[in-house]
């Protein structure tokens, strides 16, 4: 499960100290999962142990609330035949993914002093869901961040931060039938029944958010691969020759890009941590005090600014 580092410009827990919340995530992810594993996997076992615990009816209730939160009260299969209660592992894997999504939204939008007025929208956000729950711990994701350059914010692109360089994402998606025609670097089209729309081309945001990031490696004498990258999980893109340094990556060769990155296996890297802090420390922030720390309310504007 990928990390989320950085929400828009919300503050994070991950500003106060980045080398140290990565790793603390990966751990709290992992003894949440064996303990859940273990209620699911041995419900006997795990009743038994909590009623010879020095507080029975605290492990009793904790049981309780584990066990509720599988077995559904009137026990009826969904259209599909599919158990309303997980059945299998990878039922039990989803429904823990879906529970961590809410402690992943509160790291990336407050910190112990101060929050941010996160939208609502975020919570039901399938593509945000789609990136932290289907990649490694040691990923790390900017989604949409807001960089702050000479006092002025820049809206950049999703920021995929692995052990071994950075990918740029632009994600263009259509419906079913469309087809995506990789243009110059103004206009793109796409053909759908016939008809044809321009848009926009991808390769004026990714190399917006690429000079950015060039810019804040200089100042902190960094050097990270950066690879851009077109991703459209849904839709073929189609295009003559691959510029340098970016992918297209459409419909058809999306399940072996997906795969590469779901299958590398590698630990957090110092080097990558470096490079995250450098991009978090050049991102707006902005928050409010938590009422319980000062009597009435100040709005905050933090992050260091590039000059």
């Amino acid at each position: 499960m990928a990390q989320l580092i950085k929400l828009k410009n919300y503050i994070t827990r991950y500003e106060w100290d980045v080398y140290r919340y990565p790793s603390q995530f990966i751990r709290h992810k992992q003894a949440q999962w064996n303990k859940l594993y273990h209620s699911w996997a041995y419900p006997e076992q795990a009743h038994s142990n909590d009623k010879e615990s020095g507080s029975d009816l605290h492990a009793s209730q904790r049981f309780e609330k584990i066990k509720s939160f599988f077995k559904s009260t009137d026990k009826k299969m969904d259209s599909v035949g599919i158990p309303d209660q997980p059945q299998t592992l990878a039922d039990l894997k989803k429904h823990f993914l879906g529970q961590l999504f809410p402690f992943q939204l509160k790291w990336a939008t407050s910190t112990v002093t101060e929050v941010s007025a996160m939208k609502k929208t975020f919570h039901s956000d399938e593509t945000l869901q789609y990136f932290l729950q289907r990649f490694p711990d040691t990923y790390l994701i900017m989604y949409y961040p807001i960089f702050s350059l000479n006092n002025t914010p820049i809206d950049a692109d999703i920021i995929l931060i692995t052990p071994i360089g950075i990918d740029i994402i632009q994600l263009i998606e259509e419906g079913e039938e469309a087809i995506i025609k990789a243009g110059d670097d103004r206009t793109w089209m796409i053909e759908n029944r016939n008809r044809q729309t321009n848009i926009l081309s991808p390769y004026i945001s990714l190399k917006r958010t690429e000079h950015i990031i060039k810019r804040i490696f200089r100042v902190n004498d960094i050097q990270f691969p950066i690879q851009k990258v077109v991703l459209s999980r849904t839709n073929p893109i189609l295009f003559y020759t691959e510029p340098y340094h970016q992918q297209i990556i459409g419909k058809h060769e999306y399940d072996d890009w997906f795969m590469k990155k779901r299958n590398m296996s590698s630990p957090l890297k110092n080097k990558q941590l470096k490079v995250t802090e450098a991009l978090l420390k050049n991102c707006q922030t902005l928050s409010v005090r938590r009422p319980e720390w000062e009597s009435g309310t100040q709005s905050h504007k933090t992050g260091h600014e590039l000059e």
